[in-house]
């Protein structure tokens, strides 16, 4: 390295001193130069050495920093070009995003989608059937994530493939193709729009405002799991999932008794294996015991404080998932995941919402009613699946919904003034609507003084909840005051540009009566029988395997 002389000096010679003789020249007098050369000589006595090397070392790191950064730069923007995105919503869905607690804070929940793709050769290599190579993905699994507003819990709930819901209409943004609302299995959702009609779906499903989707195909999940290394899983029999004559195909997973390590394809295997288990429902379990194994394995690594791993991670996650446009950088996922990865493990749980057999098709499932919609209040709340909170925050949020309740807005119009259009939704996938319970909604309104409630007879949307929905600002005050006085919470009540007044939509939660019923606080921990909640701290979870796939 060559530098310019000060003050009209010639370049001063290479430095190739050792750092040790410079600071023995430099240590000859204090205050001096040391030596007897005049300013202007090139000696080593001429100039202080150790301001050279100062000089020189300063260059050094300078030169280090910008390459460091630059090299960081190039490498962020690399990792931004790995990631797809897409459209957030592209279906015809009503939820609301989550109002923040009385601490100001708001949960997050983030729909993660197994897609079934055969669109690539690695795709048909790992998951065969190559005469649906160009079809259009179905969404095989299906899980919803929520992470709690204080960051202190987290839970994951799936909806088994074959479970018959209402999927809205939804619009394509590849293609422009616009579906019609049908009533049809969820996976098939996938195909309907994307990502984005699937979140549609689960949000009119649940009531629940889904913040961000994740997608990930065949090839994504082997890349993850090479990436982070392995993860334990466990069978109680020696386990082969193939081709029998009960059912044809199959994993092609193989392993003997016990605890092993997967990883690769044999990690794919484990988490599309459903005969060996003995139903799609059990590979929802098996899903789940891998997803808290891993999440034991990544704390166990310290994987977020270990630089060569975590950049190894980050290019598989960037190059194996596809997300939804909000979250479509490296620095938004890598915030997202340092939030995740607060969350004890022994407050994580898993689960799967709560079904029962379809009557329409035994094959199928749908929801399991009140056990459901259990679920998706206690998501809705924000109240934690496990009861393993400190005492402090279980009292801290005793009687707490989980969103505030904002100041009530003055009406801008007498009650007899407000015109109030009231529809019936009680229908739900596996219940008939009640019939006339508009009629008797807005004969209540009317018998309350509301004189211009009416029925509309037109329109029979499916709602898990009763909402008070208006247009505009200025008819809010009203849309409470119709709230009020029928008993619905202000909570539940919503702007909406897809209504032209104020409208009430009697929902599944109001099937009967002509007061809307008082809803129980949900308690945290208290979650259905039937939802197959696994916790995250626990190592102990084995899977049985159905007779006919034991070798």
């Amino acid at each position: 390295m060559t530098q310019s002389g000060l003050r009209g000096e010639g370049p001063a010679v290479e430095d190739t001193m050792p750092l040790a003789q410079h600071e023995k020249n430099a240590g000859g007098g204090h205050g001096r130069r040391g030596g007897g050369g005049g300013r202007g000589s090139r000696g080593t006595g001429g100039r202080r050495p150790k301001r050279r090397v100062l000089r020189w070392s300063a260059t050094v790191l300078a030169v280090v920093i910008l390459g460091t950064a630059g090299a960081g730069y190039l490498y962020y923007e690399h990792l931004n070009g790995n990631i797809r995105k897409g459209e957030r919503d592209s279906g015809d869905s009503k939820a609301q995003k989550t109002k923040a607690n009385a601490d100001g804070q708001t949960p997050v929940n983030i729909l993660l989608i197994g897609s079934d793709s055969r669109n690539s050769d690695a795709n048909v290599a790992l998951g065969g059937s190559r005469e649906n190579r160009g079809s259009p993905p179905l969404g095989d699994v299906q899980m919803l994530i929520h992470l709690a507003a204080d960051r202190k819990s987290a839970e994951v709930v799936s909806i088994p493939r074959d479970t018959r819901v209402d999927i809205p209409k939804c619009t394509d943004p590849k293609t422009g193709t616009k579906y019609p609302a049908t009533n049809a299995i969820i996976n098939e959702s996938l195909a309907r729009g994307g990502a984005g009609c699937t979140l549609a779906t689960w949000q009119n499903l649940t009531g629940v405002y889904i913040d961000h989707w994740m997608t990930i195909d065949f090839a994504g999940v082997v890349k993850m799991a090479d990436a982070i290394g392995g993860v334990d899983v466990c069978v109680k029999q020696n386990v082969w999932d193939r081709s029998t004559a009960l059912a044809h195909g199959g994993s092609g997973l193989k392993l003997t008794a016990g605890t092993h390590k997967v990883k690769g394809v044999q990690a794919l295997q484990w988490l599309r294996t459903r005969h060996a288990w003995g139903s799609d429902l059990l590979r929802a379990r098996a899903q789940h015991m891998y997803l808290n194994s891993m999440i034991r394995t990544l704390k166990s690594q310290s994987i977020f404080t270990d630089t060569g791993r975590l950049l190894d991670l980050a290019e598989a996650a960037t190059r194996s998932l596809q997300v939804s446009e909000e979250i479509g950088t490296g620095k938004k996922l890598y915030d997202l995941a340092m939030q995740l990865k607060t969350v004890p493990t022994d407050r994580i749980t898993m689960t799967t919402m709560p079904n029962v057999q379809d009557p329409q098709n035994r094959d199928h499932v749908v929801p399991d009613g009140a056990n459901a919609q259990k679920i998706w209040k206690l998501i809705q709340d924000d109240v934690a699946f496990d009861a393993n909170g400190k005492t402090e925050d279980a009292k801290k949020d005793a009687g707490k919904s989980g969103a505030k309740t904002p100041p009530a807005t003055q009406p801008a119009h007498p009650d007899g003034q407000i015109g109030v259009t009231v529809q019936n939704g009680t229908r739900t996938t596996e219940l008939a609507p009640i019939g006339h319970r508009a009629t008797a909604i807005s004969d209540e309104l009317v018998g309350k003084g509301f004189t211009k409630a009416s029925p509309d007879s037109t329109t029979t949307p499916s709602a898990s909840q009763t909402v008070v929905r208006y247009p505009s600002a200025e008819l809010k005050g009203d849309a409470e005051r119709v709230a009020t006085a029928l008993g619905i919470p202000t909570t539940s009540v919503e702007k909406s540009t897809d209504v032209s007044g104020v409208t009430v939509v009697v929902g599944a939660d109001w099937r009967q009566g002509s007061t809307y019923p008082k809803q129980e606080t949900p308690k945290a921990g208290d979650i259905p029988e039937n939802s197959d909640a696994i916790n995250g701290a626990d190592t102990k979870q084995c899977m049985d395997v159905y007779k006919p796939y034991q070798w």
